[in-house]
């Protein structure tokens, strides 16, 4: 069985999560559970990253000490997992002493690519990291629209300088590949532009004596994205040697990180090369999605426009959030949030589309008596169509475009429900009910074999709408499995979808 490991960025605890962060949390988890049905062993690992300056300025204006402040909001990112039905493995916390091990054992192996020097620069409190003077914009940040800090200290620096003609050509042939391939594009960029030194550190008094001490140097703080890095890596044993590092991550060349295309540089460069020093396998694929905004506009609590998931799911259910954030748009694009959008596409693509598709099948099942186990016979209009989708499907999962998938799923169930229309099963089923079809009643003793074979190439077309659907919606398709595997006792509906009203 092969092995497959994926993790998504580690978030930071210096407030509740957004929408933004439930998008990835669950583009991963769609993600992994298409690989779990597939049958390949895969280890799906979250967490959240807890040293960084913007915590302890966050704890300042809470009054309260950092420890409580990461403790507190860490709970809120790790009760995602229920919320959203996440099915991560591990969920890492960077305070962890495993964590903390692997840290200082990494800095330690990259040491003969680490020196200490005097430095003076610009420094971007949300971003953590220096900026140099070309970079901003109208002198602010370019990412997060603020003047960094000028910050005057003797910190340690790494050597990415070194490692710039080996990133190129790992990046160039795909050995480590950049998805999509714009960002791949703006990754090269940025190295051919060439690549400087690092800072990898902070004084222990300009970070309020928060996060991993220097090894042999306790005046010193490990810069936060070093150390937060490297969870990925530590969450599998590397601080141990355990076998479970050499297993999943040495050894398997199956290593996806999801992030934000924010944070690519971070994963693309600076990651990869410090584990090129560390001499320690490389990640296979990089995958960067685009932001969630809301009405056009960036999420931003001055706005008081962002979007909370535990309040959206409270309010619309787990699988219609997931399912809206997942196929409203393509995930590597930014996407653009309304409840107005949330409920359009619920309405047109889950209640009057596989909802409504599902409870017409099912309903003429019943109404025949139909034995679901009873043949095996389909109409090779749909099975041929059925087979190209799977095909089409299949390649858009595996390149994790799922935005695409779930329309490829959707075009096969309008194919079905052209295909009732065309046929008019109903029709021909016979009933002891004068008025037919409408609610289940006795079917008649009589089987006819073209509606035998029509509602067998339904009830198949469903259970593969099911199956695909499964990673995106795990739960609803969980119900609808289970109504369709006792189909023969059903009296009631499922209602599986029911319709959101205005």
């Amino acid at each position: 069985m092969s092995k497959f490991y994926l993790t998504t960025a580690i978030d930071y605890v210096n407030a509740s999560p957004h929408i933004g962060h439930a998008m990835e949390k669950i583009l991963a988890d769609t993600i992994s559970r298409y690989k779990r049905l597939k049958g390949e062993e895969v280890l799906f690992l979250a967490g959240t990253d807890e040293h960084s300056l913007k915590n302890v300025r966050a704890a300042e204006k809470e009054k309260i000490t950092v420890k409580e402040l990461v403790d507190k909001y860490a709970g809120k990112f790790y009760g995602l997992k229920e919320i959203l039905n996440l099915s991560f493995d591990d969920f890492i916390r960077t305070t962890e002493k495993r964590h903390l091990l692997g840290v200082q054992k990494l800095w330690s192996a990259c040491q003969n690519d680490i020196y200490k020097k005097s430095y003076s620069g610009l420094y971007c409190v949300d971003c953590e990291e220096f900026y140099k003077e070309r970079e901003l914009i109208n002198g602010l940040c370019p990412e997060h629209k603020t003047k960094p800090e000028l910050i005057k200290e003797e910190n340690y620096f790494f050597r990415l300088s070194k490692y710039q003609t080996q990133l190129k050509k790992f990046i160039e042939k795909d050995e480590v590949k950049i998805i999509p391939e714009t960002r791949k594009n703006e990754v090269l960029s940025f190295i051919n532009s060439g690549l400087e030194d690092i800072c990898i550190s902070r004084s222990s008094k300009r970070a309020s004596g928060w996060g991993i001490d220097v090894p042999n140097d306790k005046s010193q703080k490990i810069w936060v994205w070093f150390d937060a890095l490297s969870n990925y890596i530590n969450a599998l044993g590397y601080g141990e040697n355990s076998e479970k590092f050499n297993d999943w991550w040495q050894k398997n060349k199956n290593k996806l990180h999801i992030v934000g295309k924010d944070i690519l540089r971070f994963h693309a460069v600076y990651w990869p090369a410090i584990l090129l020093s560390a001499n320690l396998s490389l990640p296979k694929q990089i995958f960067a999605h685009g932001f969630i905004k809301v009405n056009g506009q960036k999420m931003s609590k001055s706005l008081g426009n962002v979007i909370h998931p535990y309040e959206l799911v409270e309010k619309y259910g787990t699988d219609a959030v997931r399912y809206f954030l997942l196929a409203e748009f393509p995930s590597v694009e930014d996407g653009d949030f309304t409840y107005e959008k949330l409920e359009n596409k619920y309405n047109a693509d889950l209640a009057n589309g596989i909802g409504n598709l599902f409870e017409r099948i099912f309903a003429m099942a019943i109404s025949y008596k139909y034995n679901y186990d009873d043949s095996d016979d389909y109409d090779s209009e749909i099975k041929d169509f059925q087979e190209k989708t799977e095909v089409v499907y299949a390649e858009k999962m595996n390149n994790h475009q799922l935005y695409e998938a779930a329309i490829t799923i959707f075009s096969f169930a309008k194919k079905l429900d052209q295909y009732i229309n065309a046929h008019e099963p109903w029709r021909l089923i016979k009933s002891r009910h004068p008025k037919g079809v409408g609610t289940p009643t006795e079917a008649s003793e009589d089987k006819n074999p073209e509606v035998e074979k029509i509602l067998a190439t339904l009830i198949f077309g469903v259970e593969k709408i099911i199956l695909w659907l499964k990673p995106f919606m795990p739960s609803k398709m969980e119900q609808a499995e289970k109504y369709l595997k006792n189909l023969n006792s059903q009296s009631g509906k499922l209602n599986l979808f029911p319709r959101l009203n205005s």
